[in-house]
């Protein structure tokens, strides 16, 4: 059994919505998930697993919540060489920035020395209209992983 951290970032609900959902396939796989909506730095533990859902924003940018979490991490630098994690990104391929946030993060938490665990998901809202069903899918390959 595995304690993954979900942390979402959201502008209008759709990554907290994916990130809730997966919350309950993790735990029907036999592992218990803490669901965090852009939390910041000293709610999270510096190891384990977690899974990072984010929307992306702008031009590219992180949303509002989730903003103040990264700052964090540029500025005091920790290390997270103990963290396992994945990443799934929600955008619109009709922008040159698609899933620009999710990339942003990935870069951060290489940097931090987290470890990436298989590869980033990129759900385009304008293929899934329901951005539920592609995550669901790759979560459950994704728990297969750690």
């Amino acid at each position: 059994m595995t304690d993954v951290t979900i942390i979402s970032g959201s502008t209008l609900g759709s990554a907290e919505y994916v990130a809730e959902h997966l919350a309950g396939i993790i735990e029907q796989q036999g592992h218990t998930a803490n669901v965090l909506h852009g939390p910041e730095l000293e709610e999270l533990i510096p190891q384990g697993v977690w899974l990072i859902v984010s929307s992306t924003h702008g031009a590219g940018d992180l949303p509002d919540n989730l903003q103040p979490l990264f700052e964090q991490l540029a500025a005091e630098q920790p290390s997270l060489a103990g963290v396992k994690y994945g990443a799934i990104g929600i955008g619109s391929s009709e922008y040159d920035t698609f899933c620009g946030a999710i990339d942003s993060i990935d870069r951060q938490m290489i940097e931090r020395g987290a470890s990436r665990v298989g590869t980033i998901l990129k759900i385009d809202i304008t293929q899934h209209e329901i951005p539920e069903d592609p995550a669901e899918e790759w979560v459950k390959s994704w728990i297969e992983l750690i």
